[in-house]
């Protein structure tokens, strides 16, 4: 029977996924030379590095060189296998995935085929929310990952001269072998996910997770990671007959956007392009698609760019260089001592410990780094007495406020502004003591993150040597973690004695002269009597009022919190 559109009665969307993570050590997966993967080599600021200086004879292929087994690979791969609740395979071996390539020297790429070091893993990806936010009273989806296996990465093509603003359009292709060899784990989940909201929570986690457990630094604009869906439909019709639509990959994603975009276009798509073809899902029918954004007039489509080959076509066989990996449980156990607590851990902690709303937690936890500079911070304030709850409440307060605002407009992030977690810390207690008020408070925050920003430009020769020295790593082979991914500042306290000394030296202080207050309070209440009158009728919301008169009478040496209490006594009594 021939159908036609008219004849569907339901569509069912079907996506697995293959992240494919560029893990952080300072070399490749089987040479000494080193990984664009870690920022030494390829540092943040740069557009990128030459092509063809992160190279050597093991890279290019030469005659007589061979591959040696980075062993700093092999416990990340392990460590974010233990986290998504992998299996850890007790022997795993090396494959040669045969197919050429202008950018893969070899004309085959180093692999695991049949023995993955990663299998039979789960994670549960929470719900969202018609905002995008992750929803804890709703119902995860568990996820299943089938498999997560090392490899060497690929080169690429330049199309265009490097060097950013000084490059331009060139006549003919650079290969350019920087990222080849670079050591990557392609974690590869089970056909499981029914929309484009669920992988896109997924894809949002797992690069949480990886970044949590500084295996990379996650930068999918550089690389980092690149997401690739694999999607197909069921379609049901009237008369009950079901048909899948061929498998479609759609390669290289390295934004949620366009995973999301992307999905979405192919589950309107197939229907269209299965009555033009009527081809079904079978061996040889998976395309392998690429994403345009600018094509359909900027609303993006996937462009065809070959037919997808099955696993034997890439003619597997293990590698004769390497010998296979055995795992014993010591090795296993000390790498899950390792692992810390998981950001969706963090994220129902940060709303069960410390009241936060489900989008201050997710903002915390989105960043790593901003997440640690936070947990410092709130510890800081629990050492100078604050209560633990109310703590981390303040701190979050204080750095998604004042923070987050400043760093938006120097954009970086919260914890390369130079202010240290104490020095925050130090900021909310004169705030608990009623020593400042919120204006203050926040204008205390950006002096010292443009002090110290300043005292940090103008001393960084003097401290260039040191630093540097402290933060290489040890050796070529040892992981990034959070060496490559924390940014160190200098110490606050070597510029100023305290922050209350700064904040008294500026006139910042609040005044605790009870007489004075006690005046701004009654000139306030003459100057608004039926504000006055409505709060004590109960309508408290009135009481705004009041405060910003007997703020404005204090000439803003005053405490809106303490002058609030006070009105309300005032009023209230008896």
């Amino acid at each position: 029977m021939s159908y036609t559109a008219a004849d569907i009665d339901r569509i069912k969307l079907i996506v697995g996924m293959e992240v494919h993570v560029e893990l952080a050590t300072r070399t490749k997966m089987f040479s000494r030379a080193p990984s664009p993967a870690c920022p030494e080599f390829d540092p943040h600021d740069n557009a990128s590095v030459t092509p063809n200086t992160l190279i050597d004879a093991t890279v290019l292929a030469l005659p007589g060189a061979l591959p040696v087994m980075n062993k700093a690979a092999v416990d990340m791969a392990i460590k974010v296998g233990l986290a998504l609740q992998c299996q850890i395979a007790p022997i795993t071996k090396w494959d040669r995935k045969s197919y050429f390539y202008p950018d893969l020297p070899k004309a085959y790429q180093i692999s695991q085929y049949d023995l993955p070091i990663c299998f039979d893993g789960s994670t549960d990806v929470p719900a969202v929310d018609d905002k995008g936010q992750v929803d804890l009273e709703g119902e995860p989806t568990r996820i299943g990952i089938l498999r997560a296996h090392l490899e060497e990465d690929a080169g690429k093509l330049l199309h265009e001269a490097p060097g950013g603003g000084a490059g331009g359009a060139i006549d003919g292709s650079i290969a350019d072998y920087n990222r080849a060899g670079t050591p990557l784990l392609e974690i590869v989940t089970q056909p499981e996910f029914t929309s484009s909201a669920q992988v896109v929570s997924f894809c949002k986690q797992l690069r949480n997770i990886c970044r949590f457990l500084g295996v990379t630094e996650g930068i999918m604009q550089r690389g980092h990671m690149r997401f690739e869906p694999n999607i197909n439909l069921q379609i049901t019709m009237k008369d009950g007959k079901f048909i899948k639509t061929p498998i479609v990959e759609v390669k290289n994603l390295n934004s949620f956007k366009s995973v999301q975009a992307a999905i979405e276009y192919e589950f309107q798509e197939q229907p269209r392009r299965y009555f033009t073809e009527r081809r079904e899902m079978g061996p040889g029918t998976k395309q392998t698609r690429g994403w345009d954004d600018r094509a359909e007039g900027g609303r993006g489509a996937t462009v065809l760019q070959r037919e997808k080959e099955d696993a034997h076509d890439y003619r597997y066989f293990p590698d004769p260089d390497l010998v296979p990996v055995v795992v014993n449980d010591e090795w296993k156990e000390r790498i899950r001592a390792t692992i810390p607590e998981l950001p969706l851990a963090r994220f129902a902690r940060f709303m069960d410990e410390f009241a936060l709303g489900k989008k201050e937690a997710a903002a915390l936890i989105d960043e790593r780094d901003v997440c640690l500079f936070y947990e410092r911070t709130f510890a800081a304030m629990e050492s100078l007495g604050i209560d633990h709850a109310r703590a981390g409440k303040l701190a979050a307060n204080i750095l998604l406020q004042s923070g987050a605002k400043r760093a938006n407009e120097q954009h970086v992030e919260i914890h390369q502004l130079g202010i240290s977690p104490e020095q925050v810390a130090s900021i909310g207690k004169l705030r608990e003591d009623g020593k400042l008020n919120n204006q203050n408070a926040d204008e205390l925050f950006g002096l010292l993150c443009k002090d110290i920003h300043h005292r940090d430009t103008e001393t960084q020769r003097g401290h260039t040597d040191s630093d540097s020295s402290q933060a290489a790593p040890s050796s070529p082979s040892t992981p990034l973690s959070s060496l490559c991914l924390c940014v160190s500042v200098v110490n606050a306290s070597s510029v100023f004695p305290s922050v209350e000394q700064l904040a008294k030296d500026r006139s910042m202080l609040t005044v605790r002269d009870d007489a004075a207050m006690s005046k701004w309070v009654d000139q306030a209440i003459a100057e608004n009597a039926q504000a006055a009158a409505d709060v004590k009728a109960g309508k408290l919301a009135a009481v705004g009022r009041l405060v910003g008169a007997a703020m404005k009478h204090s000439g803003g040496s005053g405490d809106a919190k303490t002058l609030r209490e006070a009105i309300l006594a005032r009023l209230t009594a008896g």
